[in-house]
């Protein structure tokens, strides 16, 4: 069980159209926890055979890209009388651990169904690859983690302002979520330690397996202090000028444009996010520096960055992702 996202109303009407979806974002953010939600409310609407979900973390099935139509025919063997399988919805959960499934997805997309949900690890599916993969077909949907708006909706706060007990019940969930953060996991851990820790995991994971195996990076060391200054500069602009001469006077062997990737790098697996300076002028924008956030409160308390402390710092990142959530 984990704390929910919120999500789209009527969202077999919020998807429908005539492209599939792939849910994107950062890891653990509640990807495979939305995929439920969905299905439970698209089977509220239509008949639950016309349902298919697989999860390819499953062991069991080690399918190889040439046995994914399997998937076809074992679905026909158990509805031998379901003759339009263009009314099925098709859910595919961490698709990428079987090698060569573009080819299958867009020949389901083509000839079977428009109905098609996806998610798949950072590690090996970005917006831009699958964009590419699958040929504009799929529309990417980002999935973050939690917004304080929807930790009030799993702790079941109504926000009331006009009270006293209202104001100190959401005050206090406030200073919650500006310590702990968002990711879903976290409201239901027993004790502070055990969020810490499950944090400080969180971001290993990110660092090994979604920056430096998919990216191959071998300055781990110069990667580990970039990220720490790219946190610790959470909420300011950045200068690729000012890291760039930092690294070079803390003694490592680096280039400018590797600091260049390591930012776009850390963006695409949803480890930071930026902000363009609003301008009116495209050129102007483009050439300015970016603000630079944390995909979490919580996670960037957990390596040391004490956000909650600083209240402007914490709740400017909460905007941040609540301007992010939104656009779901």
């Amino acid at each position: 069980m984990y704390a929910k996202k919120i999500y789209p109303q009527n969202p077999v009407e919020r998807f429908s159209s005539f492209k599939f979806a792939t849910l994107i974002g950062a890891r653990r953010s509640g990807k495979t926890c939305l995929l439920y939600q969905l299905i439970q409310q698209i089977a509220a609407k239509i008949s639950k055979q016309h349902i298919i979900f697989i999860n390819f973390e499953d062991e069991r099935l080690e399918l190889q890209s040439h046995e994914l139509d399997l998937i076809i025919q074992a679905y026909l063997e158990l509805y031998p009388l379901q003759d339009d399988l263009s009314q099925c919805y098709f859910f595919f959960d961490e698709i990428q651990n079987v090698s060569g499934w573009e080819k299958f997805i867009r020949r389901l997309y083509d000839t079977i169904s428009k109905n098609i949900f996806l998610t798949g690890s950072n590690a090996k599916m970005l917006s831009s690859e699958i964009a590419t993969a699958l040929r504009g077909r799929s529309l990417s949907y980002t999935v973050y983690p939690l917004s304080f708006k929807e930790i009030l909706r799993f702790w079941q706060i109504t926000p009331d302002l006009d009270s006293t007990k209202g104001r100190a019940t959401l005050y206090h969930a406030l200073e919650n979520y500006l310590h702990e953060g968002g990711f879903p996991e976290l409201p239901l851990l027993p004790n502070q330690d055990l969020k810490r820790r499950t944090l400080q995991e969180y971001y290993q994971v990110m660092l090994f397996r979604d920056l430096v195996e998919r990216y191959q990076i071998t300055n781990m060391t110069a990667l580990k202090f970039f990220l720490k200054r790219l946190y610790a500069s959470a909420t300011k602009q950045v200068s690729i000028n000012r890291l760039y001469n930092e690294l070079k006077s803390a003694g490592f062997r680096i280039g400018k444009n590797s600091v260049y990737d390591f930012l776009e790098q850390a963006e695409a697996v949803f480890m930071i996010g930026t902000l363009k300076k609003y301008a009116y002028k495209i050129s102007t924008q483009e050439l300015s520096e970016k603000k630079v956030y944390a995909i979490d409160n919580g996670l960037a308390n957990a390596i040391s960055f004490k956000f909650s402390a600083d209240l402007g710092k914490a709740l400017e990142q909460v905007v941040f992702l609540g301007i992010k959530t939104s656009s779901f």
